[in-house]
Formats: structure tokens, C-alpha cells, sequence
């Protein structure tokens, strides 16, 4: 009866948000400019405020004049000062949380600020708009007479400098609210155990038996949780298990290869199925209409938005467009202002408008190709120094290759299969394999956390393409000469069959 009358509570004070949603649907620019006004004048006291004259920021045409774009790399300076304990230098006071993140050209990981007010104005808030959202479009949802499963990441925080870093949802575990955390599985010290494997199996052990209503996190952890679940109580779906499970939150990889895997393990309409998009940087867009292939762009949630058309992208040189100036299905990288001190902040996704009544969006892609089919961030530099590493000990040449995702199935775990065109073969290709993957993993956090235990990710696939393989291709293409150039990864496999396919034909030719 207590769970009731909570859940009536909670229900009814959460979907008040809605009220604001209709308000920035309704003036999406003036959200805007209001927003960046408040960011501005917050700030203009800070190291880079004054830098850039924040003093003299009255609306967004003088904020893009005055105020450059960023990278990583640019503002990495005044980060390692916050993280040594400096206060007042991309944002008021003194941060405490640094989300480590990988991604990055310049190294294996980078520290992103979230002060307190990401946390809980961008961060919570993004959760809370997702939660308002699903229970206006289900009233009499009991979504919180029984516990929402997270499934985070396995990062420790860490003290590291004046600041404390690690994986976003374990900052975010550290920073919940009370009414949350009674509302939440696994444990707090479940939740943020390191050790992947063991994870998994304590939050089985704790959560086979609870009343689970909602589930939270990326799509491609959760198969390996439910196949784990299945095997463990011998049933035949997740509804046999929490016969109340309602909703399914989730984000961060490309949710297309796996729904239907989903579908069969939540089958009928009970679940419903809610994208969102988000990541260290902010919370930015959550799925209103479960019928509508996009999200719903949060106005007014911390974060202040200009976007690049991608076909004029030229990293931190680029021309931006404001909100009012995109248009439908062109593709354009994400500038960010956010109230964690990133400003003008190239986030490196891609994304395209579904509509613009109200604003909303699907994520396209990244700036650069990629591999992130299961969370692990891999990029073109990534991999090119991996197989540079790999080549030079292995004492053999690459003319050129190219790599995509295996999905995971019932059957087997997923992997990055490599289409490897060799002027000098190695002796040994499952050394090289070994070899490739261990320099990958030095290289990138993200994707060594998914490898761990083989339980996301297992060793790569490689295969030896065909001499001249990639030159008919691009002959084939009428791309020959010039700029043009084979794509070096994929996150689909649309073009990696095209390559194994003209491979075949190559091999039986005399």
C-alpha cells in the first residue's frame, strides 16, 4: 500500500516537467537566448570569461564573434588547472568531478568537468524530463511501486589531482538523490563495483527477485545482462522474470541492430521502449513519441546548441548555424555551451532534424568515421596508430583497410571485423590479431572496457583481403585519384559487405 501511494506521489510531481516542455516547444529560440544569457553572465567572472570578454556577450551573434570553438585539445589547459584544484576558471568555484571519458586524438582518455550544476540541472534533469515524458503518455503507469535497474559503467572514481574522476555513472551514483536511490537497483555498492564480471553477477543475484518496473542504460550492456538472467532462471523472456517491467530507457549506441533481440526478449507492447541521448558532456534529447524515429532536443536543460552542416565542417575554423537555421535530414556536427564550463564545445556526434515543430533529432554519426556499434568509441586515429603499432612488431606493411562491427546475436558476442589489404603479410595472423587488439586496447579505454572478460566485445575478426582489393573498389566507384580515399571504418556493415563481396569475386580470378 506504502509503494502506492509513493508511486501516486512521484507520478504526479515529476509530470509537472511536461509543463515545461511545452513551453520550450512552444518558444524554442527565446529558450535559447535566455538560456545563454544566464551561462554568459554566470561565467564572466571566470578565467575564460574575461579572456573573452563575457562582459560585453548580449546576444548570440556577438557570443560567436567573441568566443571561439573548441576541441578537447583546446581547452585541456584550463581543465588540468581545474583539476588541480583551481577554482574560477571555466566555471565558478571550484570542480570536484571530472567524467573520464575516451574519444579523444590526443590521448587514451579526457577529464570533462561536471560541476554541481550539470549534475542536477542537466544530468537529473535530462532523467527527469524522460520520466515526465513516459508518465504523461502512460497516466496510470506504477512505474515506482518497484525499482528502475541501472546498468552503468565499471570505472572506480578515483582521486586524481584535487578532483575526483571516473566513469559518468558512477559520478552520477555518487550524487543521487535520496528518492532516487530508494527507487533504484542494484545496490550502491553493487552498482559501483569495477570488476565487470562480478558485476553482472551481484546485480543477478540482487535483482532476480525484486519488483523491477523500468530498466536504464545502453542497449548493448543489457544483452549481455539478459542473456545472463535467461541462463540463470531458466526462463524463456524478461517478462517471466519481472512480470512488471514497463519501461526500457536507453541510449548510447545505435539502437537498430539490436531491437528486434529486444523485442523477443520483451515481447507484446507491456515495455515500452524509450531512446535517449546522452553523454558526458550533457543530457541532450530524449525520445517523446515512441512512434516518432527521433528525440525531442532539451531546450532548456544547461546546454546551448549551435550546429556546423557537415559538409562544410572544418573543425574549430567552421561557420556554425543557430537553432532557426537548420534544416530537415542534413547531417551537422553539435556545438555545445554547457553549464559544466564547456564552451563552444565540438562534441564530435553528428546528428540530423527530424523535425522542427518542435525540434527533434537523431544522432547521424560522428565528425570523424568510427567504430561505436557497442559503446566503445573507436576512431580512425584510434585505429591507425593500433595497426601502425601492430605492423612495426610485427615486421609487415598495410597498403589498406578497413573495419565495421559484428553484432552481437544469441549465439555469439560482438567483434570488430578487420578487411586488411597487405603489401608484406605477417609470419603469423592470429599473433597479429592478438598483437592488434592489445595495442588497441592501450589506445583507447573505452574500447578496453568492452573487451574485458570477451563479455561486449572479443578479439577482432581479420581477414587478408586481396591484393588490389581497395583500388577496384574505387575504380569500380570512379574515385580514383584526387581526394578520395577508402573509408577506413564503419558503423554498419553496409560497406564492409560491399568490400567482402568484391574480395570473393577477386578470389576467383586466375
Amino acid at each position: 500500500m506504502i509503494y502506492t501511494w509513493v508511486n501516486k506521489v512521484i507520478r504526479q510531481n515529476i509530470r509537472k516537467r511536461v509543463e515545461e516542455i511545452f513551453a520550450f516547444s512552444e518558444a524554442p529560440i527565446e529558450t535559447q537566448e535566455q538560456l545563454l544569457r544566464g551561462l554568459v553572465s554566470k561565467a564572466q567572472n571566470t578565467t575564460y570569461g574575461q579572456l573573452h570578454h563575457f562582459e560585453h556577450i548580449s546576444d548570440r551573434e556577438i557570443f560567436s564573434k567573441l568566443v571561439p570553438l573548441s576541441s578537447y585539445a583546446a581547452l585541456k589547459p584550463y581543465i588540468e588547472k581545474m583539476r588541480d584544484g583551481q577554482t574560477d576558471i571555466l566555471w565558478p568555484g571550484k570542480i570536484e568531478w571530472f567524467a573520464k571519458s575516451s574519444g579523444t586524438t590526443s590521448g587514451v582518455s579526457k577529464y570533462l568537468p561536471v560541476s554541481k550544476e550539470s549534475i542536477e540541472e542537466c544530468h537529473f534533469s535530462g532523467g527527469r524530463f524522460e520520466l515526465a515524458l513516459y508518465c504523461n503518455a502512460v497516466p496510470e503507469t506504477k512505474i515506482f511501486e518497484g525499482l528502475g535497474l541501472r546498468l552503468g559503467g565499471s570505472t572506480q572514481i578515483q582521486q586524481e589531482g584535487k578532483g575526483q574522476s571516473g566513469d559518468l555513472s558512477a559520478i552520477l551514483i555518487q550524487n543521487i538523490p535520496l528518492w532516487a536511490e530508494l527507487r533504484s537497483a542494484p545496490s550502491h555498492e553493487t552498482a559501483l563495483l569495477s570488476d565487470w564480471e562480478e558485476k553482472l553477477e551481484a546485480i543477478i543475484d540482487e535483482a532476480i527477485t525484486q519488483n523491477i518496473t523500468s530498466l536504464w542504460g545502453v542497449s548493448s550492456w543489457f544483452l549481455v545482462l539478459f542473456k545472463k538472467v535467461l541462463e540463470r532462471t531458466g526462463k524463456s523472456n524478461l517478462l517471466e522474470v519481472w512480470p512488471n517491467l514497463e519501461l526500457f530507457a536507453h541510449g548510447g549506441v545505435n539502437f537498430a541492430p539490436y531491437e528486434q533481440q529486444f523485442r523477443e526478449l520483451m515481447p507484446g507492447t507491456q515495455v515500452t521502449f524509450m531512446e535517449n541521448y546522452n553523454a558526458s558532456e550533457g543530457f541532450f534529447a530524449v525520445q517523446d513519441d515512441p512512434s516518432i524515429d527521433g528525440m525531442l532536443l532539451l531546450l532548456n536543460n544547461g546546454i546551448y546548441y549551435e550546429f556546423i552542416p557537415l559538409d562544410t565542417f572544418n573543425g574549430t575554423a567552421s561557420k556554425t548555424l543557430l537553432l532557426e537555421d537548420v534544416e530537415l535530414d542534413t547531417d551537422y556536427a553539435i556545438v555545445i555551451t554547457t553549464n559544466g564550463g564547456l564552451w563552444r564545445y565540438i562534441l564530435g556526434d553528428t546528428v540530423k532534424f527530424v523535425s522542427k515543430k518542435p525540434f527533434r533529432v537523431k544522432v547521424s554519426g560522428r565528425t570523424e568515421h568510427f567504430i561505436n556499434a557497442f559503446g566503445e568509441e573507436v576512431i580512425v586515429t584510434d585505429a591507425e596508430y593500433a595497426l601502425q603499432a601492430t605492423c612495426e612488431a610485427m615486421e609487415c606493411r598495410v597498403i589498406d583497410f578497413h573495419a565495421a562491427p559484428c553484432y552481437m546475436n544469441n549465439e555469439t558476442t560482438g567483434a570488430h571485423q578487420w578487411l586488411i589489404e597487405f603489401e608484406q603479410a605477417p609470419a603469423d595472423l592470429e599473433a597479429f590479431k592478438i598483437a592488434l587488439d592489445l595495442n588497441l586496447q592501450s589506445q583507447n579505454s573505452d574500447y578496453q572496457a568492452k573487451r574485458k572478460y570477451d563479455l561486449v566485445l572479443e578479439l577482432p575478426r581479420i581477414i587478408a583481403a586481396e591484393r588490389g582489393l581497395f583500388h577496384q573498389w574505387l575504380k569500380e566507384k570512379g574515385k580514383l585519384g584526387g581526394q578520395n580515399k577508402v573509408p577506413r571504418l564503419s558503423n554498419n556493415r553496409s560497406l564492409i559487405e560491399q568490400f567482402l563481396a568484391l574480395n570473393a569475386s577477386l578470389q576467383t580470378q586466375p
